[in-house]
This record gives structure tokens, C-alpha cells and sequence, in this order.
């Protein structure tokens, strides 16, 4: 099995909250000056993972008035938070696993490190995010499938494929907070000797809120600043602050006494 600790995406993908400010903004930077330079930000995608710009315009200038006003760094924020949303919508009408909704949202950030929403449209990633996401976790769902489920052309899912992988640097393997939790609640039943069913009703209602928490986090730029064994802490304590089940601060002068005391 792999492990997180040799894994490319501590090594990699990890980064301080500066360094995702800064990528966010040379991407921002870079989609303007294209703007200026040829009158548009799109670029064109072959299924080879090959893009180009489009052709200059000679009129470019004489047409600045015209020419559509680039986006803020915080205004293309906002946009690849609702695609993320759309993330998640999408793949709970596939009843896609957890594993791979979390899978594509990595992919999707990841990949907009690197470049702007001005230069590729995140609704047309955030479907190859997700069949990539598909393959990574061998659970197999054509790109015909995919598209016409909402009603999209699969060959955008296809043409931007090999694009995505070069700019995940083919870094497939992506963690998610979910196994974490699932490890955290069973190290706190066998802790705590939770043996009656008001307990474990108590520990599976926390395990269930917590993976609603995870799925808000997933959305955050949480996966790119922390492991996710802290994720899952993180997760299982806003959790615990709806259900206040645990008493974590009391646990730790008592677990040498009576462990069952810190379930409340």
C-alpha cells in the first residue's frame, strides 16, 4: 500500500499559504498579458496535450475598448469554488465514492495552481478532473458515460485529458481525510472501550458528521496546506463541537483512570 509520508503529494504538493497566493497570482498575471497581447485568454487544447494562444490580432490595440476586462485573483477564486461545488454535485449524482469526489477536487486545484481560469474554462476541467479521478481509483466510467449523464460533449472530457496530466506532473496518487477518520473513530471505540450501543450510535453519528465537515474542507484550500491525517482531526473536531461527545481536554488527565469517562 502507499504511503503518504514517501508519497509525491507531501513531497510536491504541499505547499505555505504564500506560495499558493503567489501561484494563483503569476497565473492571473500571465492570463492578462495575454489579454493584451492577442485580444483573448482562451487557449486551444489538442488531444495530445498540446495549447496555443490564439494568433495575434493587428487590431488588438484599436480594440481595447472592446476587449473583455480580466479577472481579479479573488474573482477567480470565487469561480473555482463554484466548480468545486459542482464537483461534489456531479459525482453524488454518479454515487461516486467519497475517495474519488476527493480525488478530482485535488486534481482540480492542483491543476489551477498552474493556470488561470481565464485560459481554461474550470467547467470544462472539472469533468476531466473527475475521469481522471475515475481512473485513478480503477472505477471505471467511460468519458461517453460521464458526458452525456450532464449533458455535456465527452470530447472536451478527451481533449483536455493528456493537459491535466502534464499538469499534475502525473502525480495520480492523491490522499484524502476519509481513511483517517474512519482509523480515528475505531482507535477511539477500542480507546474507550465503547461497547454499549448508545456509544457506538454516538461514535458512528460523529464518524457521520465529521465526513460531512471533511467534504467542507475538501472544498477549502485545506488539501493543498495540510496531510490529511490533520484534515480528518480537524474534520472530527468540528464534528465533536456539534455533537459534543468527546471531552478531549479531560481525556488526557483521565485516560490512565477511567477511558469510558471520555465519551460524554
Amino acid at each position: 500500500m502507499a504511503d503518504f509520508m514517501t508519497s509525491t503529494h507531501k513531497t510536491k504538493w504541499i505547499y505555505t499559504p504564500q506560495d499558493i497566493k503567489h501561484k494563483y497570482k503569476v497565473a492571473n498575471q500571465r492570463a492578462k498579458q495575454a489579454l493584451e497581447m492577442f485580444g483573448t485568454t482562451r487557449m486551444e487544447v489538442d488531444i495530445d496535450g498540446t495549447f496555443s494562444y490564439a494568433e495575434s490580432q493587428n487590431d488588438a490595440k484599436d480594440n481595447a475598448e472592446k476587449r473583455p476586462k480580466p479577472l481579479k485573483v479573488e474573482e477567480e477564486q470565487l469561480l473555482r469554488a463554484f466548480y468545486e461545488f459542482k464537483i461534489q454535485d456531479v459525482c453524488d449524482a454518479f454515487k461516486f465514492p467519497r475517495k474519488i469526489q476527493a480525488t478530482a477536487l485535488i486534481y482540480f486545484k492542483r491543476f489551477y495552481l498552474l493556470w488561470s481560469v481565464m485560459e481554461h474554462h474550470p467547467k470544462d476541467i472539472m469533468l476531466t478532473c473527475i475521469y481522471a479521478a475515475c481512473k485513478a481509483e480503477e472505477n471505471h466510467v467511460s468519458a461517453e458515460e460521464l458526458g452525456k449523464g450532464i449533458g455535456q460533449d465527452h470530447h472536451v472530457i478527451l481533449n483536455n485529458e493528456m493537459l491535466v496530466f502534464q499538469s499534475l506532473g502525473f502525480d495520480l496518487i492523491a490522499y484524502a481525510p476519509y481513511r483517517a477518520l474512519e482509523g480515528f473513530i475505531s482507535d477511539l471505540e477500542e480507546f474507550c472501550g465503547a461497547q454499549d450501543d448508545d456509544q457506538l450510535v454516538a461514535l458512528k453519528g460523529a464518524l457521520d458528521t465529521a465526513r460531512i465537515e471533511a467534504d467542507k474542507i475538501m472544498r477549502s484550500d485545506g488539501p493543498l496546506l495540510f496531510p490529511p491525517g490533520q484534515l480528518a482531526l480537524a474534520a472530527l473536531h468540528r464534528a465533536n463541537a456539534a455533537h459534543g461527545i468527546f471531552d478531549f481536554e479531560r481525556s488526557q488527565s483521565l485516560s490512565h483512570l477511567d477511558r469510558s469517562t471520555i465519551i460524554r
